[in-house]
């Protein structure tokens, strides 16, 4: 796609962008043009959650999260009201097309319906647009992002309906106004179908471990290899056998003043560190000094070891390490597995299955931060298969997550794609 760059303003009523479609190179610059000249400008409003004459209608009711933040065009309502509720309440009807800024309880999101819709009381609506709503919706996006960002740090928790009113946003003509909401569509489309990629991959590999694992009450997986169809029973075993499991000695905690720099000490792993699904990421790391790091060899990470949470709200999240950015210790609310007699990425997958979670959320010790005893953990029950088919098996689900993680790595990059073409492709709003 060819996009031409445009360097000066032709006139102080008018901003260009910096990329311009090429038939549009010579056009006139974008006129600042009142918002409240294109549209109308609507609140919204709940009905009364007690009178069942106002719910479960034909209608769709939308509240914040029902809008996907990453594509304008995706809204999932999950409740329906009645034209009851329209005609008795504060509740507005949004005649299609329609543009939908949250201005309260997840500030900043911007979504377009094509279909007759109505919010709560935490949006504002744009109705009987008189432009390309789609374009429009782009543009609002970008507004709303540089507002949120102008009130963090602030007392403020939304955007007034009069701000937005009073709102000048920059127009071109028709035509050019239709070519970049088909060309950001098209790219939001594809980051849709990317991501609805991963996600069946994600359930594809879900499915396979509850068949490639032997489920509870069963000895024998219901999918073996053909390999190992004959190669009997796999082994009834204590977790604590084919594992070492080390974590943090009390008397060597640290505190805030052990804390540095990056740079200046190992990473002191965290249970942020690892996502939910049983990744690790090092974006935000915590550092400890050097003379810490050293006191507990023990805990120094490496590659094939798994790490459990054990302490906290995110108890029983785990990670294989894979690889390290630099030296890397753990916290106090991560134990580390070491196979002794297992393979790691076995390991990995059969601490995140279904099996052992059970047994983690019984072993579980209640009270105000919930925690898992190391002594518990090495005595959760597992079934074990013969090394061969372990490596088969992980082999196998590795190739899976590198599926995973290839399409993940393509969705980051069109998002990091239209994120740089939506700045050049809209004027520098001031």
């Amino acid at each position: 796609m060819k996009i031409d760059v445009m360097t000066k303003d032709k006139d102080i009523k008018t901003v260009v962008p910096a990329l311009r479609f090429p038939e549009f190179r010579d056009g006139e610059g974008w006129k600042r043009t009142p918002i409240l000249e294109i549209c109308e400008i609507i609140g919204g409003g709940t009905p009364t959650s007690s009178n069942d004459v106002y719910w479960n209608g034909d209608i769709p009711w939308i509240s914040s999260s029902d809008i996907n933040e990453n594509n304008i065009s995706e809204i999932t309502p999950t409740r329906h009201i009645t034209k009851d509720a329209i005609k008795n309440s504060a509740t507005k009807l949004c005649k299609a097309p329609s543009i939908h800024i949250v201005s309260r309880v997840g500030v900043g999101k911007v979504a377009f319906s094509r279909v007759d819709i109505c919010t709560s009381q935490d949006f504002t609506n744009l109705c009987n647009i008189n432009c390309n709503y789609i374009f429009l919706s782009y543009l609002l996006s970008i507004i709303m992002k540089q507002k949120v960002q102008e009130t963090q740090g602030t007392s403020i928790k939304g955007i007034a309906s009069a701000e937005i009113k009073n709102l000048h946003v920059p127009l071109p003509e028709i035509e050019e106004q239709q070519r970049i909401a088909d060309c950001l569509s098209s790219l939001d489309d594809l980051i849709s179908s990317v991501a609805d990629k991963i996600e069946t991959l994600k359930e594809y590999k879900k499915g396979l471990m509850q068949q490639l694992f032997p489920a509870e009450g069963k000895t024998i997986p219901a999918i073996r290899f053909p390999e190992f169809q004959n190669k009997g029973e796999w082994e009834e075993a204590i977790l604590g056998d084919y594992v070492e499991i080390k974590g943090r000695i009390g008397y060597r905690g640290y505190t805030t003043n052990d804390i540095v720099e990056k740079g200046e000490g190992a990473i002191s792993l965290s249970p942020t560190n690892i996502t939910d699904n049983g990744e690790l990421i090092f974006n935000k790391c915590t550092y400890i000094s050097w003379v810490k790091y050293n006191e507990s060899p023990e805990i120094m990470l490496d590659r094939g070891y798994v790490v459990l949470v054990k302490t906290g709200s995110s108890y029983g999240k785990s990670a294989l390490v894979k690889q390290l950015p630099q030296k890397t210790t753990i916290n106090p609310q991560i134990v580390i597995l070491k196979p002794q007699k297992m393979n790691d990425v076995f390991l990995s997958l059969l601490i995140s299955h279904n099996l052992i979670q059970k047994q983690i959320n019984k072993a579980i010790v209640g009270g105000a931060i919930p925690t898992l005893s190391q002594d518990s953990i090495s005595k959760f029950k597992i079934l074990i298969p013969k090394i061969e088919e372990q490596k088969k098996i992980a082999e196998y689900l590795l190739s899976v997550d590198e599926l995973i993680s290839t399409e993940t790595d393509k969705l980051d990059q069109l998002k990091a794609h239209k994120k740089g073409l939506m700045q050049q492709l809209f004027p520098k709003l001031q």
